[in-house]
């Protein structure tokens, strides 16, 4: 890491934009959102193109340089962590190069943010399903690297169920062009889902050919009152069914979620006056204009359907009581007690933090036995729990009593043990990162895990790609013998 090889750098992205990890202008590319990792990295630079990122990682292999990707910087993993490190931050890659109405397409680069995709898709009458909190900020070379999931999982799929092409810069600079927007081609290995979900490890995702869906002409809101969550399963299949598979969102926030919310957020609000055991966040989107066009009565045809729906629940007890969000102000209120969850998370303090996937019959014995760990290891613990019900994805908070590293591995090593046992995932939707790695150590088949390790040495020999993330115990690479003068 020479002063040769800084101005090397600087001469491919320009003075501007290459900045040195000790200076001013580094402090936010410092640390991740959660403020749980800190690093100083060696320099950051900020590519224009794929032909500049092309460069840089040829003479990354060069000088044998480790380079961390960096999108929105929304991780919550610590996949960013960049001691000593290149950074390279996607964010001048923000055009979106073409997006189609006829194919329902768009070809992005990777450093477009969410919320871009979405308002281009928008004003076709269009809509790109990948949705969460942070699409403000998040970038989709990012959201593609960690395979993000969201709400709207349960209908559309995640990332990887988006994106029909992709193009990714490989760790000797070579530029690997899946940019195809077919939805069938089976011609060998499906190379592009390699990258997606691989948080950088394997190449440098630089733009995606990402698919859209038409746009719902109507939303139906509501939140549910339930007094078991057993009960919410029955409630989803219901409207699904009466519907035609209709249900977009069905989010999970459990008494203690919706206590915590008064007590820290009370601006947001409560939807019902007595705080149900199990609230549910439901929504439904319908394009076809049968679903949509006004009766003569004004009556939205799908908003009856719900309505009969729920009112049926209600009657057969199974919903104990339900709001349905009559203006846009009221779904964005219901939709902003849900996407609290990280800034709640984050007013409390320290916390041991879980991403799982259940089946979705599991789900209530996993919170069962989960908290009934917790208080074995910590009585004074207490949770912080959401979930995106529909796919099965829990995620449990434990605020536990002291900041102790013995006890967050204990209550992790005990919560996964659980999860184990119910046949899940410890990990969800947002990737390995640091903070998961002792989870892939303990918890993925060696198989993979050896098979992940040959597939990572086969494409980064050198192991310069956001080293010591997502694959655990990387074998170092072999010496080279030195470069002629």
């Amino acid at each position: 890491m020479t002063p040769e090889l800084f101005r090397a750098i600087q001469s491919i992205v320009g003075p501007k934009h290459l900045l040195a990890g000790s200076g001013p202008d580094a402090a936010g590319y410092s640390a991740d959102w959660t403020g749980s990792y800190r690093w100083q990295p060696w320099a950051i630079a900020r590519p224009a193109s794929t032909d500049e990122v092309s460069a840089i990682l040829r003479l990354a292999a060069e000088n044998r340089l480790q380079v961390v990707p960096s999108g929105g910087r929304t991780g919550l993993t610590g996949g960013l962590h960049a001691e000593g490190a290149l950074m390279l931050s996607l964010e001048r890659m923000n055009r979106i190069r073409a997006i189609d109405a006829k194919t329902r397409t768009a070809v992005v680069e990777a450093g477009v943010i969410l919320s871009q995709i979405h308002d281009a898709a928008d004003d076709l009458g269009l809509y790109f399903p990948l949705w969460f909190g942070a699409r403000g900020s998040a970038m989709i070379g990012g959201a593609l690297s960690t395979n993000a999931g969201g709400s709207n999982v349960l209908r559309h799929g995640s990332a990887r169920a988006l994106c029909l092409g992709l193009e990714a810069v490989l760790a000797d600079g070579r530029v690997l062009n899946l940019m195809s927007a077919l939805h069938k081609d089976n011609s060998g290995y499906d190379l592009k889902d390699l990258f997606i979900g691989a948080e950088g490890t394997l190449g440098v995702i630089t733009a995606a050919t990402v698919r859209l869906v038409p746009k719902a002409r109507a939303h139906v809101t509501a939140m549910l009152a339930l007094d078991d969550l057993a009960d919410a399963l029955d409630v989803l299949n219901q409207l699904q069914t009466a519907s035609g598979g209709l249900v977009e969102a069905f989010e999970f926030m459990p008494r203690a979620y919706m206590e915590q919310l008064a007590r820290h957020l009370p601006h947001l609000g409560q939807p019902f006056t007595d705080v149900a055991a199990v609230t549910i966040l439901a929504e439904l989107g319908a394009t076809a204009p049968r679903d949509v066009a006004p009766e003569p009565d004004g009556t939205i045809p799908i908003a009856t359907l719900v309505e009969d729906t729920l009112g049926g629940l209600i009657e057969k007890g199974t919903v104990r009581d339900a709001i349905i969000a009559r203006s846009h102000a009221q779904r964005g209120a219901m939709w902003a007690r849900r996407e609290a969850a990280a800034e709640l998370a984050r007013v409390q303090g320290h916390s041991v933090d879980f991403d799982v996937a259940l089946p979705l019959d599991r789900l209530g014995p996993f919170l069962v036995q989960a908290e009934a760990e917790t208080a074995r290891l910590d009585p004074g613990a207490y949770t912080n729990t959401v979930g995106h019900l529909g796919d099965g994805n829990i995620h449990l908070a434990v605020f536990t009593t002291r900041a102790d590293p013995d006890l967050a591995d204990a209550i992790t090593t005990a919560v996964e043990d659980v999860v184990r046992r119910l046949d899940g995932s410890f990990s969800a939707e947002h990737g390995i990162g640091l903070s998961k790695l002792g989870s892939m150590r303990r918890r993925k088949d060696p198989v993979a895990l050896d098979v992940m390790r040959r597939i990572k040495a086969a494409l980064d020999p050198l192991a310069i790609l956001n080293p010591g993330k997502t694959v655990p115990d990387i074998p170092a690479p072999p010496d080279l013998p030195p470069r002629p003068s």
